[in-house]
């Protein structure tokens, strides 16, 4: 389908792309391709209008700007256009900017997910980075100072369905405000995917188990970052209850 794709090319070897990714890459009409892919893997694309558009401190470089206008022109020529970036897109990769650029476009765009290069560092290691009895918390950062707004967390939740009071108290007690979004996601990747939302308040005092399915796995993602989605998803989830009365019974 013509439009853009965002496509995480994994941590460096070729192979670790995922068949999504490297099947669309075979099919794309070009291929805006950052500095640190491994280029053995445009191989696989030898019909395709290949584009690079890496970014290297100290290096001359593409502007995210001008990066932006590119995939926005290429997709308006009905094209199937992809943006190889390394690693996963949505970790460190910039892609919030290309994808409010699409989206101010009105441009069809699909992510597809890429090995971030912590998982791949822990696996040539031998080393899982988390563990039950030494580290059940595994934090994803780059350099201090960078960051905006330091006082503004992501929490992401693995396999958290018969948790989700204690994941919202425990939160809450962190200092997160009540008002936070959260995205509850079933079954990630699989026909029967489901998404719903609500904020942190919500999750804590309102009963939301039913409506997942028995034994599926469910992720919970907390932060300022999900506030779009959470004005998106929130028609799926409804409470049933006063928060005023339950706040101040609490």
């Amino acid at each position: 389908m013509p439009g853009v794709y965002l496509i995480g090319a994994g941590p460096g070897a070729a192979d670790l792309i995922t068949v999504r990714g490297a099947r669309i890459l075979e099919q794309a009409d070009v291929i805006f391709y950052d500095a640190l892919i491994d280029m053995s893997m445009l191989a696989w694309c030898t019909s395709t209008k290949l584009v690079p558009v890496g970014k290297r401190c100290g290096a001359h470089s593409s502007s995210q700007r001008f990066i932006n206008k590119q995939l926005v022109d290429a997709a308006s020529k009905n094209l199937v256009v992809a943006r190889l970036k390394g690693g996963d897109p949505l970790i460190f990769g910039r892609a919030q900017e290309e994808i409010d650029a699409l989206e101010q476009a009105g441009v069809h765009y699909e992510i597809v997910p890429g090995i971030t290069t912590a998982l791949a560092a822990s696996a040539q290691l031998k080393q899982p980075p988390t563990t039950r009895d030494l580290s059940r918390t595994l934090t994803l950062t780059t350099l201090p100072g960078r960051c905006a707004h330091p006082d503004h967390k992501t929490a992401i939740y693995y396999m958290a369905r018969d948790q989700l009071t204690e994941v919202a108290s425990t939160l809450l007690a962190q200092g997160y405000s009540g008002d936070t979004p959260v995205c509850l996601m079933e079954s990630v990747s699989l026909p029967s995917e489901r998404s719903f939302a609500c904020t942190l308040d919500e999750l804590h005092f309102g009963d939301v188990h039913h409506h997942f399915l028995d034994r599926q796995p469910v992720v919970v993602m907390v932060g300022e970052v999900y506030r779009k989605q959470l004005q998106l998803l929130r028609p799926l989830i409804q409470p049933q209850f006063d928060f005023e009365v339950l706040q101040a019974a609490s």
